[in-house]
């Protein structure tokens, strides 16, 4: 059986006895509109099922009401807890949301990108560190652009909000070396910036630092290392599972300490002491500097201090 035909204005004009001018107007929550009659009007529209075409609507304003999100990485905690406080902050100021997953591919990201100024969005937010200011400058010409994380750099026409991570790195190791920690190590997965300023700031504290890409290399037995510090949480997460793996109790026999302070930091056992990123601050941030700019304000550049979260992971060494 074919489906009905979905209802238009005039079948709203006609149900509710008036013009079909009227109806735009009183849909549009226009003024000059008797409530008598925009009642009457909304009565109809909901007795046919009628729904407002939000694109016909948007093409005559100019306006989507909707801001592109540009994720690297969708399985993320890191990606998604900030996209929360973006979607947070959109709703209460009247705008939609379309997400878009790069999957760590500096290719598919550009096409991405593109992808969303082509669909007509307002304005962009680049959850990434994977794209540059050549990527990046085209879009922000465009449409007003701002970036979450730290990419290798930015166009100077797109907003900028990031982590500090060096604040982030010199609380990991003072906290380490307060419980009297100094053969620490530093494990990373990649030499992205963030990554590469959290390395730097360990190298400058710490008196012999050892740095590792492979963590089964942090057990070998002439490491003797009694910390680690990681880059990230799910570095840590491999950490104190390899540490499992060969009877190293934590913190007893080795002190882990990550970073990111993600959902699986209080999951782990022990539960990991992490250094917290405010990412849906950093989301929110990101969407409020989006409509500053698209009421014509300059992008700015905000550096969000973060804080260490203590769990059990870490502890006093021992002799």
């Amino acid at each position: 059986m074919p489906a009905s035909p979905r209802p238009t204005i005039v079948d709203v004009a006609r149900a509710a006895g008036v013009s079909k001018s009227l109806v735009s107007a009183a849909l549009r929550g226009e003024a000059g509109v008797s409530a008598a009659s925009r009642e009457r009007i909304q009565n109809a529209a909901d007795r046919l099922g009628y729904r407002t075409n939000g694109w016909a609507q948007r093409l005559v304003s100019g306006r989507s009401d909707l801001v592109g999100v540009l994720l690297t990485d969708l399985r993320n905690e890191y990606h998604t807890d900030i996209v929360n406080g973006i979607e947070d902050a959109a709703h209460e100021a009247g705008f939609g949301v379309i997400l878009s997953h790069g999957r760590r591919d500096r290719t598919l990201l550009r096409g991405r990108l593109q992808s969303l100024i082509d669909l007509g969005v307002d304005a962009i937010i680049a959850v990434t560190g994977h794209l540059d200011a050549t990527d990046l400058a085209p879009a922000a010409s465009r449409v007003p652009l701002v970036v979450v994380g730290r990419p290798e750099s930015v166009p100077d026409n797109a907003g900028w909000v990031r982590n500090d991570d060096e604040r982030g790195a010199r609380l990991a190791v003072a906290h380490l070396r307060g419980l009297g920690h100094e053969r620490i190590g530093f494990a990373y997965g990649s030499a992205r910036p963030a990554s590469r300023a959290r390395r730097d700031v360990y190298r400058s504290l710490v008196a012999d630092p050892r740095e590792f890409d492979d963590v089964r290399s942090l057990f070998s037995d002439e490491s003797g290392l009694t910390a680690v510090f990681a880059a990230n949480d799910r570095i840590a997460a491999n950490v104190l599972g390899h540490a499992a793996d060969r009877g190293i109790r934590v913190p007893e026999g080795l002190s882990v300490i990550g970073y990111d302070n993600t959902e699986l930091a209080g999951l782990l056992r022990p539960a990991l002491t992490s250094v917290d990123q405010p990412r849906g601050a950093m989301g929110t941030a990101a969407m409020t500097q989006v409509l500053a700019m698209l009421g014509a304000s300059p992008p700015e550049r905000l550096i969000v201090p973060p804080t260490l979260v203590v769990r059990g992971s870490t502890g006093a060494v021992r002799g």
